[in-house]
């Protein structure tokens, strides 16, 4: 149980920081971003991610829109398994969580 949550916030952790460093590059480059050869490198480890969530959202949320939805699902999961690997924590013993 423990292994399954620390890889799933992990993985939500990954995406996060892609998505953010993505979304920052993307103000500083301007225009000119997808020319830049780290916000395409971002934009590939978003990309799964970006196309669960269009998948799954309503027709009405523009595509301009679905990098931020799935940036906010991916906190809710970060913060779900962040809130299990410690109640995980609790019951095994903080000693077996390191």
């Amino acid at each position: 149980m423990l292994f399954t949550v620390s890889t799933l916030k992990l993985i939500a952790e990954i995406a996060l920081l892609a998505l953010f460093g993505q979304w920052v590059l993307g103000l500083l480059a301007g225009a000119k971003r997808d020319a830049n050869l780290f916000y395409q490198i971002l934009q590939i480890v978003g990309k799964p991610f970006v196309l669960a969530t269009r998948v799954i959202t309503p027709k009405q949320i523009i595509d301009r829109h679905v990098p931020l939805v799935a940036f906010l699902l991916l906190l809710f999961v970060w913060l779900a398994a962040t809130v299990m690997k410690i109640k995980t924590c609790l019951e095994i013993g903080v000693e077996l969580c390191k």
